[in-house]
């Protein structure tokens, strides 16, 4: 009995395996790649595996437009929008309390940060990676309504990063 055809399957899996776990890097790759190069990176960044471990301690301010809210947002998280955002109509707020701001990668969340700090803030930063990021690393998220896998992914080019979850559109 030749053990060839045995070889054959052996190394073909072995192959696409392979090509299936370099996908998988290239694509993490090009997350960070491009975080890196969008980001200004000009205020603290908190990890997404600190800020679920810090998760009951911190306040979430969600930088994404409502209809994005709505389709999921972190638990507790408060809306504070990115094209209206006003750091003087937030609840009151205690300055001192540690803020991670997130968005859908981290550039809007980035600018809302930048805010908060110019207005006296002590203690923000931007979720590095956004909500992509948390879902993509298997975190959950909420609506109106509990527990949800959908995610709005803002659009269809900025959607191809989210790799967990239901990308939502409208």
């Amino acid at each position: 009995m030749s053990h060839f055809p045995f070889l054959k399957i052996f190394f073909a899996v072995a192959l696409l395996l392979l090509a299936w776990v370099s996908y998988g890097q290239v694509q993490r790759g090009a997350y960070r790649t491009m975080l890196k190069t969008l980001l200004s990176h000009s205020v603290p960044e908190t990890g997404v595996q600190d800020a679920a471990r810090d998760s009951t301690s911190v306040v979430f301010l969600d930088a994404r437009e409502p209809r994005e809210f709505e389709v999921s947002h972190i638990a507790g998280a408060i809306p504070v929008g990115y094209d209206h955002f006003d750091a003087g109509l937030l609840p009151a707020l205690d300055k001192e309390r540690p803020v991670i701001v997130y968005c859908s990668v981290g550039y809007r969340s980035e600018k809302v940060a930048e805010k908060l700090l110019a207005a006296g803030f002590k203690n923000v930063s931007n979720l590095y990676g956004g909500i992509f990021e948390w879902v993509n690393q298997g975190h959950p998220v909420v609506n109106g309504t509990g527990a949800t896998q959908e995610v709005h992914a803002y659009s269809r080019s900025w959607g191809v990063w989210l790799r967990k979850g239901k990308k939502i559109y409208k």
